[in-house]
């Protein structure tokens, strides 16, 4: 297996615009890195995190952002067969409806 090193590092670089990549570690901000594969990542990015976490751990980290995108909700609740309720950004967004949903 890759060392924790390259793996940040075969990581698109345009998810990580506002935070250093020797800060990283792939144990201490899986939220951080899950969040912006799901939201912002390529294909490429996505299999990255897929064979070091697994579906599980991305599930259950998925299920803790409060500002996952629809489509990352929708995305990871197929692959988990946990229900989109269960995410915390679905239930939150939710309580607090905008006035124009593009």
């Amino acid at each position: 297996m890759k060392n924790k090193e390259s793996i940040i590092k075969n990581l698109s670089k345009h998810l990580f615009w506002d935070v250093e990549l020797n800060d990283l570690s792939l144990n201490n901000n899986p939220k951080l890195i899950i969040q912006r594969v799901l939201d912002y990542g390529l294909i490429n990015d996505w299999k990255i995190i897929y064979d070091y976490y697994g579906i599980d751990k991305i599930a259950k980290t998925a299920i803790t952002i409060k500002d996952l995108d629809k489509k990352s909700i929708s995305f990871v609740s197929l692959l988990s067969n946990i229900p989109k309720e269960k995410f915390l950004c679905y239930t939150t967004k939710q309580l607090t409806p905008k006035h124009w949903d593009f």
